[in-house]
């Protein structure tokens, strides 16, 4: 885990976008960090928890992926 300190404007969709390449794992963002659940637009300075980004492999594909 690492952790991101935020610049204001950030938006949970835009850190796991800089951090991981993908605004989807929001939601992993938001579980690391729930203090700061109902934060929807960030000032500068808050420190969060950047979980590790998880390995896609062949058991988390979708069925129909292959």
């Amino acid at each position: 885990m690492e952790i991101y300190r935020t610049t204001s404007g950030d938006t949970w969709d835009k850190i796991a976008y800089k951090m991981r390449g993908d605004g989807m794992l929001m939601d992993k963002l938001i579980a690391e960090n729930p203090a700061y659940a109902d934060v929807f637009i960030f000032p500068a300075g808050v420190e969060l928890w950047i979980p590790d980004k998880e390995e896609t492999t062949a058991s988390t594909l979708p069925p129909w992926y292959s």
